[in-house]
């Protein structure tokens, strides 16, 4: 009896220990956390384009005569020069109508063409979408001034947006600095990743969810962003052609919301606009070229999403907006890749038990015998 007190004794003080020693190690683990925060996405982004770009980077690696530095530069400034140029642009443009809208108020000038009689006919808001765009076409100080209180409420919220606008682009760039960086220096990040999957999956299944990763952060990026992103160039080329007012703004609200899956929703005013204030032609014609860009992605998607995955389409697409609802535009990627491996995972789960279940059942089968 005695020896058994002691060893029960022993047990609880080494269960004690052990607990202290997990407890301190979350704890460290929490505070690196805390500390590595304002850094986690901007590292985790670089990651993620470098994955994504490393096919390419590796064709012109061979082109420059196996060169990883200089073929990791010449990729940091490529997608740098992708990323900055259109901001630019559309920055340009957005002063440029803010400047012509200073001078149309400074000289008295119409700054809002006046509505076609058609509105007028519309079902319920015909009359007071007239009113108040006649308000505005012929006085739109005085329509400022009437809607003043809906204005002063979403100035706020616009510098808001600009602000996040202008410093999620700064995180962009830091992220492609990162991604150069990484692919830079790729063999060590090879070298820890495959460490890192061997401590999680074990030595024989860490290449496959290795490639499980990186084919499903590729899958994401041309299934679904570089869909959205075929979308908001037809779209704008769309909107440029058409003559639509603000084009550039109008192609950067679509990208966002191609990206959640909702880009058509974003043609509905486009081409309610353009029947008010263009001929019943181009408006059809630009009708039509909206329904194109609408189910463009309907075509695309299934070539493109889930290529080379060893998974459904479906655990991909559903990872990705799922994630995307949680997390941002971060968990497009971390949700396809979280949901991937948890369905390889139940599957070799599921696999590993239909395998043992026959023995058993043989085995019982002869003890009956």
């Amino acid at each position: 009896m005695a020896t058994t007190y002691v060893r029960h004794e022993d047990y609880v003080s080494r269960a004690l220990e052990i607990s202290i020693h997990v407890g301190l190690l979350l704890l460290l683990l929490a505070g690196c956390l805390l500390i590595l925060r304002p850094f986690l996405p901007l590292i985790l982004w670089g990651i993620i384009i470098a994955i994504a770009i490393y096919p390419g980077y590796r064709k012109l690696q061979s082109l420059l005569g196996g060169r990883a530095k200089t073929t990791a530069a010449l990729c940091t400034l490529c997608l740098l020069a992708f990323l900055i140029v259109p901001v630019v642009l559309l920055t340009g443009s957005f002063v440029e109508g803010v400047q012509s809208l200073v001078t149309h108020l400074k000289e008295g000038t119409p700054v809002i063409p006046p509505p076609p009689p058609r509105v007028e006919n519309w079902t319920l808001i015909g009359a007071p979408l007239k009113n108040a765009w006649e308000l505005a076409s012929r006085n739109l100080s005085a329509a400022l001034q009437t809607f003043a209180p809906q204005i002063r409420a979403v100035i706020p919220k616009l510098l808001l947006i600009s602000a996040g606008i202008g410093l999620t682009v700064l995180q962009w760039i830091i992220s492609i600095v990162v991604a150069g960086f990484l692919l830079a220096n790729f063999g060590a990040g090879a070298k820890a990743a495959h460490t890192l999957a061997s401590r999680l999956f074990g030595e024989a299944k860490a290449p496959e969810f290795e490639q499980l990763t990186g084919a499903t952060i590729r899958s994401v990026t041309t299934g679904i962003l570089g869909v959205a992103l075929i979308q908001s160039i037809c779209a704008a080329l769309g909107f440029v052609v058409a003559g639509l007012p603000g084009a550039g703004l109008w192609a950067v609200i679509f990208l966002f919301s191609a990206v959640l899956q909702l880009g058509g929703l974003v043609l509905v005013p486009a081409v309610i606009y353009m029947f008010t204030i263009a001929g019943t032609t181009k408006a059809i014609v630009f009708l039509i070229w909206c329904i194109i860009v609408a189910v463009m992605d309907n075509v695309l998607k299934p070539l493109l999403l889930g290529r080379g995955v060893p998974v459904p389409m479906a655990v991909v697409f559903l990872g990705a907006i799922g994630g995307f609802i949680v997390m941002g535009t971060i968990g497009l990627f971390v949700g396809a890749i979280a949901l991937s491996v948890g369905y390889k995972l139940l599957i070799a789960w599921t696999k590993e038990a239909t395998d043992v279940s026959p023995p058993k059942q043989q085995a019982s089968a002869h003890g009956s015998l």
